[in-house]
């Protein structure tokens, strides 16, 4: 693994108010990502993780701490700046895909090539080449409504890794998929990370696709509880 590093989060809180009430939902989490590393960061519901891969990307800001992408610390640049680092930089898989209702499965994603300046034909090029490569070549024109769950899954992952992100930051990215679909879909992140020497952190419940980590971070009410070193899938195969 390079030991290049890409995140760090140094003493990260988060605390929501709900009404008169104070949520502490991450306490003093350290957590470093690596050039080229694929991370599974596992916990019960409400143990933090969404919020912790947030504040990572920059959606959330932390109460305290400090988190730096690319030895950025991308939660104190102007909006307009960090909206531009993260289009260039971050990918992001959310749960619940967040597709635009009326563009089609190719303009959904080409958006973060379009919002960087790649002209539009080249764009929709590489979308549709991307969507072939996840299954779904027969589905180039049809709108998240025509969709089944699993298949604007597929097409949401597309859009977050079509940019070469150097993060790539992915909530439970193979909850509504087969097994066989599933580790496709890995395989695809496995490729990213070595292609483009990416950090992955994958958020997940699923311990069928573990073995594509190269580290397994669990977190408990907030806090990082244990970290276990783990065979990279790579490496297991060679070894089976």
């Amino acid at each position: 693994m390079n030991t290049k590093q890409t995140i760090a989060c140094d003493n990260v809180k988060k605390s929501f108010i709900n009404g008169e009430k104070r949520i502490e939902v991450l306490h003093s989490v350290n957590l470093a990502g690596y050039e080229n590393e694929m991370i599974m960061l596992m916990g019960p519901s409400g143990s933090g993780k969404t919020t912790l891969i947030s504040i990572i990307g920059g959606i959330l800001e932390p109460s305290s701490g400090a988190c730096t992408v690319l030895h950025e610390n991308i939660n104190t640049l102007p909006n307009e700046q960090k909206t531009a680092f993260r289009g260039k930089n971050v990918g992001f898989l959310f749960q619940h895909f967040v597709l635009i209702p009326t563009l089609t499965a190719t303009e959904n994603v080409a958006i973060p090539l379009l919002c960087t300046g790649t002209p539009r034909e080249d764009a929709f090029t590489q979308a549709r080449e991307l969507l072939a490569s996840v299954g779904l070549k027969n589905h180039y024109q049809k709108t998240p409504g025509q969709l089944s769950g699993g298949e604007q899954q597929r097409v949401a992952l597309a859009r977050a890794c079509i940019h070469h992100p150097k993060v790539l930051l992915c909530d439970e990215p193979t909850s509504f998929l087969d097994y066989e679909r599933g580790k496709k879909i890995m395989a695809l992140l496995q490729e990213i990370k070595q292609k483009y020497h990416s950090t992955i952190i994958v958020v997940t419940h699923d311990h069928r696709i573990l073995h594509f980590a190269d580290r397994i971070v669990e977190i408990e009410d907030g806090v990082i509880k244990e970290r276990k070193n783990h065979t990279p899938h790579n490496e297991s195969q060679n070894n089976e």
